[in-house]
């Protein structure tokens, strides 16, 4: 492909003197990636200035550059007014556009974005269509599986992936990290959903309504004639559904008085819910406990009935889904407890959980958790007062420090269990042991939760040989009922 096609489309990004027109082999942020013919685009990211490696750039082989400063180079330049936002841009020219190969279904919120992706990937494969998804757990193209290292990949990825995936649909986690920082320029979606708006992130969002607008970013992506679908059971919801009203987008809303809406909810062991749709009544039972699970499999309904699956499809589809790693596995200790690892790391996470086992009628209630070192502080307190509130007895862990010091956050946990534990937390720092104490404790007819990792693995070595926390769980299993070996 030519330099002038790829360039085409920031036709208001500025000129560029084509005196040559080279072929484009590639598009490039990483110059050490950089091949003959590569178009290298130079970002001031968050550590490193890309225009310092222009000159490897070059030296590798690079054909064009793109970049915010004045320069005079011996290869075509054309300088633009943010280089994060042409790279997604330039990417989706040079694979072709590929986001209108696909059918595109974007999803962001604070809670519930990996499950419901999910939810409509399986209810897409059970009514026999083909689905990539691209998300917190895994990217799945062309039915293989890919490790990930974000919710949302950068830009010049997600236009790598869409390009290689032959699959109809694509279901993918959008993150607000990733509206914000522009990774999902040049991505151009059929369906935005909004799941809700919880405190998180605010370490890196200025506020609530900061992190609200970015959120928001979902919607500037629709293609022509895409919609909007947000569920209402929820404030932000409802501000978010007034601002794209007053916007025109088109949108699906689920709530009461709404297009759709949840009744007659029971969750008992299984969950059974009934879902009322423009005169139609829809009995739906789904394996996940829990109401925020009930708004997930409605927000996947509601959009499968918009791309035409049959309903029926769909409530088979949802009575068989066999779940996702790491959010709600469960593991039952010898004595009739149940053990829940859980990604939750929110309070509104944490009380969708909590909130289950009351419902569920639990004897007991613990729960095992950290917090991540340098992420949002002002939550913290917050965590702890929403385990005092449900919990028999927590259990405070020190993992994934970042670049926080182990003795710092220990000295923290103890500080916010001592004023709002009420009596109720102890700190643990060893996060192995914390699940091994909780375990030897167990009896009938508890719950226990351990939130915060998912399917993640440990950053760092505990007592205990395991990896991850469901790791944990089945070496005390199998190590016995009421003491592992060491």
């Amino acid at each position: 492909m030519k330099l002038s096609q790829v360039t085409n489309c920031l036709k208001d990004s500025g000129e560029m003197d084509l005196l040559v027109d080279p072929e484009i082999t590639g598009v490039e942020m990483d110059s050490r990636k950089v091949g003959k013919g590569s178009l290298f685009v130079a970002i001031k990211g968050f550590q490193a200035d890309g225009h310092q490696f222009i000159g490897q750039a070059i030296e590798n082989g690079a054909a064009a550059i793109v970049g915010e400063d004045d320069l005079e180079l011996d290869v075509p330049y054309l300088k633009v007014a943010d280089s994060r936002t042409s790279l997604g841009k330039l990417a989706s020219c040079f694979f072709g556009r590929p986001s209108r190969k696909h059918k595109i279904i974007g999803i962001t919120g604070t809670n519930g974005k990996t499950t419901t992706s999910y939810i409509l990937k399986h209810i897409l494969e059970t009514a026999g269509r083909t689905c990539s998804l691209l998300g917190t757990v895994s990217n799945v193209i062309n039915n293989k599986e890919y490790k990930t290292n974000n919710t949302t990949p950068d830009a010049l990825q997600i236009q790598k992936m869409l390009s290689r995936s032959m699959d109809e649909f694509v279901v993918m986690e959008i993150s607000s990290h990733a509206l914000e920082q522009s990774r999902t320029e040049g991505l151009e979606l059929d369906y935005g959903l909004f799941t809700n708006l919880a405190h998180d992130h605010l370490d890196y969002h200025e506020n609530m309504e900061q992190y609200f607008y970015d959120k928001k970013k979902i919607f500037t992506l629709l293609k022509e004639g895409g919609r909007g679908i947000i569920n209402l059971y929820n404030s932000w919801g409802e501000k978010m559904a007034e601002e794209m009203q007053k916007e025109k987008v088109p949108l699906i809303m689920l709530g009461d008085e709404k297009c759709c809406s949840i009744k007659d909810v029971a969750i008992k062991g299984k969950t059974v819910f009934i879902l009322e749709m423009e005169g139609h009544t829809f009995e739906i039972e789904f394996p996940l406990p829990g109401y925020h699970n009930v708004y997930n499999a409605a927000m996947a309904f509601l959009t499968g009935i918009d791309l035409g699956i049959d309903p029926a499809d769909m409530i088979r589809a949802l009575a068989s889904f066999p779940g996702i790693p790491g959010r709600f596995e469960t593991v039952f200790h010898p004595a009739g407890a149940k053990f829940v690892v859980d990604y939750a790391h929110t309070v509104d996470a944490f009380e969708y959980c909590l909130e289950t086992a009351r419902e569920q009628r639990a004897e007991r209630i613990f729960q095992i958790y950290g917090f991540r070192g340098g992420r949002d502080l002002s939550k913290r307190v917050d965590m702890i007062k929403a385990s005092a509130k449900y919990c028999h007895k927590f259990y405070l862990t020190a993992d994934d420090l970042n670049d926080e010091s182990e003795d710092e956050m220990i000295s923290q946990l103890h500080l916010l269990n001592k004023e709002f534990g009420c009596k109720k937390g102890e700190v643990i720092p060893d996060r192995t042991l914390a699940i091994q104490k909780a375990w030897q404790e167990a009896r009938e007819n508890d719950w226990i939760f351990i939130t915060g990792k998912g399917p993640e693995a440990y950053q760092k070595p505990f007592a205990l040989p395991a990896e991850s926390d469901l790791e944990t769980l089945k070496l005390l299993l199998e190590s016995g009922r009421k003491q592992a070996v060491l």
